[in-house]
């Protein structure tokens, strides 16, 4: 999928496109996946304005391995839904280091959406779908099934992220939000409400403790089994 055209910016991609040591640690034998959608970042990403040119030589660590270690807290098999996918952070390196999950990217702008049907296309990720929606919309609520993760990464504060999030995860499931490090600030501040959305149990988690320099900051949420209305959320 890269275009043959050269980017503006001066970067050595190939230079920069070899993965760091620690890229084996978390994609395993899909390392070269991972450095096909590095590729994809630097060329068609920026020329879609998706990414900026200077973010090129922090993809690695800012962007694919922050994202792909996410897999450290999902269990096997799951469904997950990433919400205001953009560039496909985080549902593409998790979808890559983690074959066997699910992965369904909620994106609404056309411009966006259609850079993720290529980029699932290009790479073959078969545990993919791109649906064009916003999270909250009843006809993107239609069509996905409930999952038992939502995941998002520097889509909103956390009051607004657990309204869209809520009714896209199954009772019991989990909300997983990337934040930075004022995400036990953000509890502090939006728990009562979020709770009310239905999202419970707020904790801050680290992942990729092993592997990266700046481990990945998580806000993890349960959603609660009853409705509050009070009637059950399983049937």
């Amino acid at each position: 999928m890269p275009s043959d055209a050269q980017p503006e910016h001066e970067h050595d991609l190939d230079a920069l496109a070899v993965p760091p040591d620690i890229a084996t640690d978390v994609f395993g034998e899909r390392v070269a996946l991972a450095v096909d959608y590095w590729r994809i970042l630097a060329t068609d990403g920026i020329d879609h304005g998706l990414m900026g040119p200077r973010e090129v030589p922090r993809l690695w660590d800012r962007h694919i391995l922050n994202c792909g270690v996410l897999g450290e807290l999902i269990s096997h098999g799951l469904r997950v839904v990433d919400i205001g996918s953009g560039a496909g952070l985080p549902g593409i390196p998790l979808a890559i280091a983690r074959p066997d999950l699910s992965i369904t990217l909620i994106e609404p702008l056309l411009r966006r959406s259609t850079f993720l049907d290529r980029a699932a296309a290009a790479l073959s990720l078969d545990n993919v779908i791109v649906i064009r929606g916003r999270a909250e919309e009843k006809a993107v609520r239609a069509v996905v099934e409930p999952a038992d993760v939502v995941t998002s990464r520097a889509v909103a504060p956390l009051e607004r992220l657990a309204k869209w999030s809520a009714p896209l995860v199954r009772p019991g499931g989990q909300m997983i939000a990337i934040k930075g490090s004022s995400a036990a600030e953000e509890i502090e501040r939006d728990r009562a409400v979020v709770g009310r959305s239905g999202i419970t149990e707020l904790t801050v988690h680290t992942c990729g403790d092993r592997v990266l320099e700046t481990p990945t900051t998580v806000i993890v949420g349960t959603k609660t089994e009853r409705s509050r209305g009070g009637r059950s959320g399983r049937r």
